[in-house]
């Protein structure tokens, strides 16, 4: 869909925000009560939102209509988000070789600014590969995993030249940590391929090299990421388990944002064992911690490099509902989790929504969102996304599904990753 010119761009640039959300809903093929249902609004309510002009707007519901309609937030009025010529270029192949083989350095003064330097490795070497790292991880968002993986296995094999060539402890020390890093990404990376043996044993590389570091903080972290994946692919028990184990590695003195992210992840692994009330606990206890953490204003310390918000929690407490079955759980949530995250990440939480809305009988709904996360899904040639998608059109029995549905079908037969 063309963002740059013709009456979508001219509708922006007017201030007409919600002719740019029917534009869009038009060309996605959703009609105003799929959006509607999507968004918790009424039929009416959508057709007023389109036919509201220059008026002003609900910030928050033209997030979520823009969220929902993959809208660059810039075009209706939202900071925050980047325009569709940023879109674009990410999206054009010379633009994303350039970007992997030579702009890593111009990105990581801006990323190195953005990450807080309580505990991460300095000095030398392993400031500089940390450094490209955080511009590969940076640049997650825009680019298919597929085309980032051989330079990441690249960055992680030279990371291991270097610290088999370092004398000090003190360097052993801090390139492990370095390769901790790295090797989770790694793991990320292969997960968002559909590769679940290659993301464990990545991320099972991370925990190693977190340990050799002798940072309890990196030990701790990683072990609740290798929980998180065993967790989300279903293995509840295994991620519970791992949970507690990252809890005693941390001990009785820990940063308040390691026992809030910890305990979305105890959800997680909760909720994928098939047990409401613990995740249930788990969640709101998050959202408590979460909720403290952002009054207090202050940065997250290393090795969690992105803040944690109630935002987060909202968005886990979707994936929970979808695995539970809980559609309340999934369709009180998702406006708000919609806020957090890449397009990569919003299209699995769309998916657990398409879920939720399959759950309460919503089938046209569900798959206006499903097809919507679908196209991300083949846009970054996403493993992960488009076996979650396989996964809800699963959960639809129907004989005589309707067009919207086969459309869905015949879409999804035809990608193979």
């Amino acid at each position: 869909m063309d963002f740059q010119t013709g009456p979508i761009r001219d509708a922006s640039r007017g201030g007409d925000y919600g002719r740019v959300v029917e534009l869009v809903r038009r060309g996605r093929q959703m009609s105003q009560k799929a959006l509607g249902q999507a968004l918790g609004k009424s039929q009416s309510a959508i057709s007023r939102l389109e036919k509201r002009g220059h008026a002003s707007y609900s910030t928050d519901v033209l997030a979520a209509a823009a969220a929902h309609l993959d809208i660059p937030p810039s075009l209706v009025g939202l900071t925050g988000g980047r325009t569709g010529q940023d879109r674009v270029r990410d999206d054009d192949p010379m633009y994303r070789r350039t970007v992997l083989g030579g702009a890593l350095a111009a990105m990581a003064a801006p990323v190195l600014a953005s990450v807080p330097n309580t505990h991460e490795p300095t000095g030398g070497q392993a400031a500089a590969l940390r450094l490209t790292t955080s511009s590969y991880r940076r640049l997650d968002g825009t680019t298919p995993s597929r085309d980032l993986a051989d330079a990441v296995d690249g960055h992680i094999r030279l990371i291991q030249a270097v610290t088999r060539s370092a004398t000090a402890d003190a360097d052993r020390a801090r390139l492990a940590a370095v390769g901790s890093e790295a090797a989770s990404f790694a793991g990320w990376l292969a997960w968002d391929k559909g590769d679940h043996g290659s993301a464990r044993s990545w991320y099972g590389g991370a925990v190693k090299s977190a340990r050799t570091s002798g940072d309890p903080l990196l030990t701790a972290y990683q072990t609740g990421t290798l929980a998180q994946f065993e967790a989300h692919v279903g293995n509840g028990i295994q991620a519970l388990n791992l949970a507690r184990r990252a809890r005693r590695v941390l001990g009785e003195k820990h940063p308040p944002v390691a026992d809030a992210w910890l305990l979305s992840v105890e959800a997680l692994g909760h909720a994928a064992a098939g047990d409401r009330r613990s995740a249930d606990r788990a969640l709101t206890a998050s959202r408590t911690a979460a909720q403290e953490l952002t009054a207090e204003c202050e940065p997250p310390p290393w090795p969690w490099v992105f803040t944690f918000t109630p935002d987060k929690v909202a968005a886990c407490r979707v994936a929970c509902g979808a695995r539970l079955g809980l559609h309340k759980w999934v369709l009180d949530q998702e406006v708000e989790a919609l806020t957090t995250g890449h397009a990569k990440q919003r299209a699995l939480l769309v998916l657990d929504i398409a879920a939720g809305h399959l759950a309460s009988g919503r089938v046209e709904a569900a798959f206006a969102l499903a097809s919507h996360a679908l196209e991300v899904g083949m846009r970054y040639r996403s493993g992960r996304i488009v076996e979650r998608a396989r996964g809800v059109r699963r959960s639809l029995t129907s004989s005589s599904p309707p067009k919207l549905v086969r459309d869905f079908d015949e879409r999804l037969h035809g990608v193979y990753l």
